[in-house]
């Protein structure tokens, strides 16, 4: 097992975006839109969190090269009882942002799901209604 050799490829603007989507209970997101969650601002703390998650990246996946990050970006959007979080990386490097901002995006949504939690659960301590949906790449490119 090796780390993909990139030493002879050269620096360029990498850009991903990356996308996914937390479904709660309609009464979860009302309580979010309303400001009322115990543990705070869902959406800052969310952010923070991706973005601590994006530089950490090749700490937590082992074969990704440690990528100098340049830029991130999160975009959180509301409908109905679904939360969309985007997230977008870019850096000038020998290989792409991808990983990065997938990363971005799992931690962003698990941060969310962490804060309400408790109006999740059901009587028996389960999560019938709360899960996490279609993690993806939606655009990867690099600009020489």
């Amino acid at each position: 097992m090796s780390m993909v050799d990139i030493s002879e490829k050269k620096n360029v603007l990498r850009i991903a975006k990356a996308k996914g989507t937390l479904v709660l209970k309609s009464t979860t997101v009302d309580a979010i839109k309303r400001g009322e969650i115990k543990k705070g601002d869902v959406f800052e703390t969310a952010k923070v969190a991706g973005m601590l998650a994006v530089k950490n990246t090749p700490r937590i996946i082992p074969h990704c090269h440690p990528i100098p990050v340049e830029f991130i970006d999160f975009n959180f959007r509301v409908y109905g009882n679904r939360i969309d979080v985007e997230c977008e990386v870019k850096a000038h490097y020998k290989t792409g942002v991808e990983m990065e901002a997938l990363t971005g995006v799992s931690v962003a949504l698990l941060t969310i799901w962490d804060m309400v939690k408790y109006l999740e659960k059901d009587e028996n301590g389960q999560y019938p209604m709360t899960q996490i949906l279609g993690i993806e790449v939606v655009e990867k490119r690099k600009e020489e």
